[in-house]
């Protein structure tokens, strides 16, 4: 690609970013039903048409494929099979730069990106796919990071209200939705993640035929975390919305469960908890993060 082609596609703007930083940080701290903010345009256009363009169908190449009562959809972290301006673009959302403008916004010191993209990179959701209220898997084995921060950046043009989709933010004690968010196109969500920020898209996407919502998602670690966010290491787990009625799948927890799982483990030598840890996360790491 042409020296100038590439220079292009550099958008980052520090000094953008930076004002950008400062209107939103006091917003992103007071935001409920936990601290985000939404930002709109935060790309040009011509780039994220361009990511578009090249992001692959479900035909296209290997996903990996989530489908059981909890989750319906694709995912692929693999950079091989991502397109090299998406490339490009993942590479600066993981830079110096951006990196201070999430310290920035969000006032969370000592951010460090995930160059292997788990449980992010390539996000696709069919009709009639879904990925049920939960709340993140807070530690990544490979990095031996807390997970503090993420990032969701929407690809869909054209995006109505009827086709659904919405990212879902949820009160801890899951008595409410508080904020539905439109995956549309050029739509950056950016929001902290404990086990206290339960987030998905539980209804079932009705988009027409053929189409499906497209996003990328990065994660952003720090190595520690505050005392009152600290819990023993775990994967994704599921809530249950008000009267709604689904199993746990099976290797998957649930709140309670893991409540249970909690108390257990503060119990448990930390060295052994520390294995199994390892042991488990590595696992299922041979199917994919649960994102």
């Amino acid at each position: 690609m042409p020296e100038n082609s590439i220079q292009g596609l550099l958008v980052l703007d520090p000094a953008r970013l930076a004002e950008l930083a400062h209107e939103h940080r006091d917003d992103f701290k007071a935001m409920e039903p936990f601290p985000h903010v939404v930002l709109d345009n935060l790309f040009p256009d011509s780039l994220l048409d361009s990511v578009l363009d090249e992001f692959p169908t479900p035909a296209d190449i290997e996903w990996t494929s989530f489908s059981d009562g909890a989750q319906k959809k694709l995912a692929n972290q693999n950079e091989s099979e991502i397109g090299p301006i998406t490339r490009l673009l993942l590479y600066q959302l993981n830079s110096q730069t951006f990196i201070s403008f999430l310290e920035a916004l969000t006032a969370i010191d000592g951010l460090l990106p995930d160059p292997h993209l788990g449980g992010g990179g390539l996000h696709q959701i069919e009709r009639g796919g879904f990925l049920k209220v939960h709340s993140d898997f807070n530690w990544h084995p490979k990095l031996r990071l807390d997970r503090r921060l993420n990032l969701l950046l929407y690809l869909n043009r054209g995006w109505e209200e009827a086709h659904g989709g919405h990212l879902e933010l949820w009160r801890p004690d899951m008595t409410k939705c508080e904020r539905r968010i439109l995956p549309v196109f050029n739509r950056c969500v950016i929001f902290s993640t404990t086990d206290d920020t339960p987030h998905g898209h539980p209804e079932p996407l009705a988009c027409p035929e053929g189409w499906t919502r497209k996003s990328l998602g990065l994660y952003y670690y720090t190595n520690g975390r505050p005392a009152d966010e600290r819990s023993p290491h775990h994967s994704s787990f599921f809530h249950k919305r008000p009267g709604e009625d689904y199993d746990f799948p099976k290797g998957l927890l649930g709140p309670r469960q893991q409540a249970i799982r909690s108390a257990l483990l503060r119990w448990t030598p930390p060295i052994m908890v520390d294995a199994w840890n390892y042991c488990l996360l590595r696992l299922r790491n041979g199917r994919g993060y649960i994102p």
